[in-house]
């Protein structure tokens, strides 16, 4: 598959994650050294994680920004997590791309016989709906699938970690 083969319109990097054992320990240190704005703090319920996100100024800090986001991601009862930290340590786990139509793009991808973790969006952080690709269809990188909340849902608070 060439350049001119595209599948999915890919929008924009979203974020890049980091596996990381202590996310507001890794927060502090990763905002403090790199001078990155705090953005949404939460625990994901439904992926058992607890999740915080750190964003450059070039779109004016985490209100409305428009910037690709570094997530740290830490295991809060994630067996899948906790395997992945233990085996390979803290580091970098998946690039998510922000696409317009996710499910429109999971049914491309598996028309197309891309090996998906996610054949339907599910709920992640921020009020996104999430996907993830098969690291084997992808050159043994974890890539996920985001699409941003409805209008309506990006003004109600996340849910905020204790």
């Amino acid at each position: 598959m060439g350049p001119s083969d595209e599948m999915i319109k890919v929008k924009r990097i979203d974020h890049v994650a980091i596996a990381v054992t202590d996310r507001d320990a890794a927060w502090a240190t990763l905002g403090s050294i790199f001078a990155l704005a705090p953005g949404a703090r939460e625990h994901v319920a439904s992926q058992k994680t607890d999740v915080a996100f750190l964003h450059t100024d070039a779109a004016g800090g985490p209100a409305g920004c428009d910037d690709a986001a570094v997530e740290l991601i830490a295991p809060a009862g994630n067996a899948a997590l906790e395997k992945y930290l233990a085996r390979r340590g803290p580091g970098l786990h998946h690039i998510c791309f922000e696409v317009e139509d996710l499910p429109t793009a999971l049914a491309e991808l598996k028309a197309a016989g891309v090996r998906l973790i996610d054949e339907h969006p599910r709920m992640g952080a921020r009020g996104h709906l999430v996907a993830f690709l098969h690291p084997s269809a992808t050159g043994g990188v974890l890539f996920e699938l985001c699409a941003a909340p409805p209008p309506a849902a990006a003004t109600t608070p996340p849910e905020t970690a204790p």
